[in-house]
């Protein structure tokens, strides 16, 4: 009964938003969604109480090719957040239906919708480590697509800055996840934390560098991808640049998706517990985002963008809880600011519809400015922000089960109280509102419910969360700060409480405080850096008006190409530990499939075929060229010695590397995609080289990349063929012209990037678990897989995103075309169903010695 529940409860949102997306604008379209959310909440709530009564349950439904098989994982923390997603999801649909119905794009963007919340209900019921890897990068590519209004010039910045840093996050997880397999042997969650426990790896990313726990390194790499998802510094920048997007959107992202990094962490709590120097990190990360985040809030006049990095310091609050081990807390936090903010953000959509409609809303009131402050007045602030909080967490210290005095979890509690408190009394403060003995003790009363409230349910709802004996006492002891750092810390927090206290009572009553000259300059700079957003915006900008000059030239440039080749040949011939020695005829078998299956520097063929040839013919020699040089690779390989098979893995590297780079230059789709196809091909030369033999997943993703090539090519002249009068470089905003051209570029761009379901990504996969060798060669790969992102998105973003021009008269897809590209969509698909028993290249390396003794009769 709880695999079809499951199944039924993961399937109802995609199918919806198939559904709805193939529909046409209207409102019952947008009912079908929430009907469908409806129906999830149900059988989440009958999940929730299923794993209360029956333990939590371990789901295996699929194994695609030859990737570890694919599990859920279903315990109280993923049913509780099956049911805060489901609950969120239906309020927020629900008032989409209204608010975008007079949108343009009303059926996509409620699809868009459906497709997200089937994305974290997968996210946070994944049982293995690559599972959760496919829906986080799944996260990534819906985020941008939120945006929604793709013809505002502003939000396809913003869209690309949110793509590229959740990207960065994506490599350092998929780093992870590879380096987790080859040190663990396995990628279940359950089985990697118990060896993880076990086990006590050591390594050093280099020949006699530092040492560090292999679980250190695993769950810093993680971090990374929590960091840039939950927009922590200084991978928050994307954050306040998403704030074009429609309210429901932001509704949906700050109650939801922004606190995919705090269930990650708490989702892999028994892996941090063995890591607590990345515990530490954590916590330090968190703290930072958390102050200048809220420092940045005060500053801004704009209410989304106050909103927007208020959930940045709220995000690094909850991050610096899973530093100290206090997971169900975070938890708690998560859920109850995803309410507050979910609520706030669609009544911040309604005051900004209210204030479009009438100019002088809201009505301004005059108010009695007075300047008494009284002294009870000050001493309920002083006395609520510094001592309660305090209080509270020593006497429960009495009758909480969690030692908050034994363990630097009360830190957090007592940051918790002062910054509640303190926000509360400072905004009564400037109300003029706590002049009475009513209101100050209605303050202290709901403070000390608000705060004792908040201490009980995170006693609760941790022992809740977390029932094994044990295991909330190791998360507290693993994530302890030294003594003399948390003593610091509270010390610190009680000085500028006070401090600022002083400074308000001093003001109040008239009392001139003698400030030095440097520290009112000083001041008014902090206020500048804030108010500029730590100024990382114009770095930003510095930096791309150095690199970006700097990679054009390397387009065109032919001392870069020269340059490149000299060192690769060069680091080929001196990195093995010998001169490789090769007979002739190896040396032309490896030429001949070098120039067909492109290998930096034999790349030219490839690149000439590509972009030289007209019409049909560049997109045939982009499906035999590879085809026939993996045929030739076939025969040679398993005559190769190893001295070459090195060789050929610098080769490779270096050719990745290259491709990228050119690739990134150019400003030509026929250019872009044959420098594209040489970083792809380049992979399967470095697996081939790295394993010996040409496996099944290799030939796999030969196949998708060649597919993939092919099918942007013909993309690309099917545009060419509509739009003669205009250049490609010219041809942008085709999103809402030209709807199924769009999406097929999308789809095809999404199977580029290594995204599922498309075949690239689990053959991919596959390659990078079978074949690490060296830290130096992972991070090349994945390297070059980020700048993949970066310059197909930039391509999809050029043809699709920003205005149309308007003197052209477009033609969508025909129903021939859109059927011929189905076949490749499809295929792209299936070739990652390929098993490692199938295809068998034995036969091919059988017939190796007989095309040998063939060429030297000839001789």
């Amino acid at each position: 009964m709880l695999p079809y529940c499951f199944a039924i409860l993961l399937l109802a949102p995609l199918l919806a938003g198939l559904f709805i997306g193939s529909a046409r604008n209207g409102v019952r379209v947008g009912r079908i969604g929430v009907a469908a959310e409806i129906g999830t909440l149900a059988l989440s709530l009958l999940l929730f109480f299923e794993v209360i009564s029956g333990g939590p349950r371990s789901l295996t439904f699929w194994s695609v090719g030859s990737l570890p098989a694919f599990a859920f994982h279903i315990d109280r923390l993923s049913a509780v957040m099956l049911i805060h997603i489901a609950a969120i999801s239906i309020l927020i649909q629900s008032f989409s239906i209204r608010y975008m119905q007079q949108e343009s794009g009303y059926a996509c963007f409620h699809s868009l919708l459906a497709f997200t919340t089937f994305t974290l209900f997968g996210m946070v019921s994944s049982g293995n480590l690559l599972l959760l890897l496919v829906f986080w990068q799944l996260l990534s590519w819906l985020l941008p697509l939120l945006s929604y209004n793709y013809q505002h010039p502003p939000t396809v910045r913003g869209a690309f800055r949110t793509f590229i840093m959740q990207r960065a996050g994506d490599a350092a997880f998929l780093a992870a996840v590879v380096l987790a397999y080859d040190w663990y042997g396995t990628l279940d969650l359950q089985q990697l934390f118990a060896r993880a426990a076990a086990d006590k790896i050591i390594v050093s990313l280099w020949a006699g560098g530092i040492e560090l726990n292999a679980t250190t390194v695993v769950t810093l790499l993680i971090f990374i991808g929590a960091m840039a998802k939950s927009a922590q510094f200084p991978l928050h920048m994307w954050l306040p640049d998403s704030l074009y997007a429609p309210t429901p959107v932001h509704a949906l992202l700050h109650a939801g998706i922004v606190n995919a990094g705090g269930f990650l962490l708490a989702r892999l709590a028994p892996l941090y517990d063995q890591a607590p120097a990345t515990l530490h990190l954590v916590f330090a990360v968190g703290m930072l985002t958390t102050v200048l985040g809220s420092s940045m809030m005060l500053v801004q006049s704009d209410i989304k963008k106050t909103l927007g990095y208020s959930t940045i310091g709220q995000m690094g609050f909850m991050i610096m809880e899973c530093g100290v081990g206090a997971y169900g807390l975070a938890i708690f936090h998560l859920i109850a600011h995803g309410l507050f903010k979910g609520s706030i953000f669609l009544n911040c959509g309604y005051l900004i519809h209210a204030a479009r409609k009438e100019p002088r809303f809201p009505p301004k009131t005059v108010l009695a400015q007075s300047t008494e402050f009284s002294i009870l007045a000050w001493l309920t602030g002083f006395v609520t922000t510094l001592v309660l909080p305090l209080v509270i967490v020593l006497a429960a210290h009495g009758f909480v089960d969690i030692p908050l005095r034994d363990t630097q979890g009360a830190v957090i509690f007592l940051f918790f109280g002062w910054a509640t408190s303190s926000q509360a009394i400072l905004t009564l403060y400037r109300l003029r509102a706590v002049a009475s003995w009513k209101i100050a003790l209605s303050m202290l009363c709901v403070l000390f419910v608000v705060i004792a409230t908040y201490l009980l349910a995170a006693e609760r709802f941790t022992e809740f969360l977390f029932p094994a004996p044990g295991s909330v006492s190791a998360h507290f002891r693993a994530g302890s700060l030294p003594s003399s750092v948390f003593d610091l810390l509270v010390s610190s927090f009680a000085c500028v409480i006070i401090f600022g206290w002083y400074l308000i009572y001093a003001k109040s009553h008239g009392q001139k405080i003698h400030i030095p000259d440097w520290l009112n300059t000083l001041q008014v700079r902090f206020y500048l850096f804030l108010l500029n957003r730590l100024y990382l915006d114009a770095l930003s900008l510095r930096l791309r008006g150095w690199i970006t000059p700097a990679v054009d030239a390397l387009g065109p440039s032919k001392v870069f190409s020269i340059v490149a080749a000299s060192l690769a040949v060069a680091g080929a011939l001196f990195f093995p530990a010998q001169l490789p020695a090769w007979r002739p005829s190896e040396l032309a078998w490896i030429v001949l499939a070098a120039l067909l299956l492109p290998l930096f520097p034999l790349h030219g063929l490839y690149v000439a075929a590509l972009t030289r040839s007209m019409g049909f013919l560049s997109i045939a020699l982009a499906l035999i060229l590879p085809a026939t040089g993996l045929y030739t690779l076939a025969h040679v390989l398993p005559q190769l010695s190893a001295m070459l098979l090195r060789s050929i893995s610098v080769l490779a590297l270096c050719g990745a590397l290259y491709g990228s780079l050119k690739a990134l230059a150019q400003t030509k789709i026929p250019e872009l995609l044959a420098y594209a196809g040489c970083a792809f091909f380049s992979v399967v030369w470095w697996h081939a080289s790295i394993t010996g033999t040409l496996a099944s997943e290799s030939v796999a993703y030969a196949a998708g990349v060649a597919v993939l090539i092919t099918a942007l090519q013909l993309a690309c002249q099917c545009l060419g063929r509509r739009c003669s009068n205009l250049t490609l470089a010219e041809m942008h905003g085709l999103a809402r012209p030209m709807p199924r051209f769009a999406i097929v570029v999308s789809l095809l761009v999404m199977a580029g990037i290594g995204l599922p379901p498309f075949g690239i990504f689990s053959t991919y996969a596959a390659m990078l678990l079978r074949s690490v060798s060296s830290s130096a060669g992972l991070i090349v790969i994945v390297f070059c897989w980020f700048l993949a992102s970066w310059y197909l998105f930039r391509m999809m973003q050029r043809l699709l995103f920003g205005p149309a021009p308007l003197d052209t008269r477009y033609q969508d897809l025909r129903p021939r075309e859109l059927a011929l590209f189905a076949v490749f969509l499809l295929s792209l698909v299936l070739l990652g169903a390929i098993g490692p028993e199938w295809p068998d290249v034995g036969p091919l390396a059988k017939r190796h010695p007989v095309v040998m003794e063939m060429m030297r009769w000839q001789k």
